[in-house]
């Protein structure tokens, strides 16, 4: 049960993979269960799924890991140079997203990038709810959001926020939604605090 809580909370690649390394341990001993009671089908499958089990390993805990570690380091060296900030694009979902006034609105859930141009059309925006449960989704243009390395601000206040169009989970729009009104000022941009 903690290894299941651990995979399926999409906690990073750290928590997935010792969530593995939890399963592995529960595998082996099944393994030894079913070989001292003389149950071979429960060794066969338990055998079956330690190999399953070593593949999540190496690949959370190994490969996965170090991607999310290359792309931790480039957006803390960015914040170091006189370059615009980047940000991993696998770390877009469940970055906060806040208004112009520096409420909290709730989490990013993707980004959808233009091909031919290579930058992001817009974000998609989760609201309310617990745990994935009764959200609402809205589609938010770049051009009304300011990306910072520790998440985005809408710019737009909570009432504006919440007039855009409710997204349905599987019919997200083809092409940037229209922007609510003007971007804010440059002033108001920096003004707005990012909550931790």
């Amino acid at each position: 049960m903690i290894a299941a809580m651990m995979t399926a909370s999409n906690l990073g690649a750290r928590i997935t993979g010792w969530g593995f390394a939890v399963f592995t341990i529960g595998s082996i001993c099944w393994s030894l269960v079913g070989f001292w009671s003389g149950q071979t089908h429960l060794v066969a499958t338990n055998v079956f799924l330690t190999l399953v089990n070593l593949v999540g390993i190496w690949r959370w805990l190994g490969r996965q890991r170090a991607y999310e570690e290359g792309a931790q380091a480039a957006t803390r060296a960015s914040r170091k140079t006189a370059t615009p900030t980047l940000i991993a694009a696998t770390g877009v979902p469940g970055m906060q997203v806040i208004d112009v006034r520096g409420e909290a609105l709730g989490h990013a859930v993707d980004a959808l990038i233009e091909c031919r141009a290579g930058h992001i059309s817009y974000i998609v925006v989760a609201t309310g709810g617990m745990a994935g449960i009764d959200e609402k989704l809205r589609a938010v243009p770049m051009a009304a959001v300011d990306c910072r390395a520790d998440g985005f601000v809408v710019l737009e206040t909570c009432a504006e926020f919440e007039q855009r169009q409710i997204l349905e989970p599987g019919q997200w729009p083809g092409r940037e939604p229209p922007p609510k009104r003007a971007t804010a000022t440059l002033s108001s941009r920096s003004a707005a605090p990012l909550l931790i």
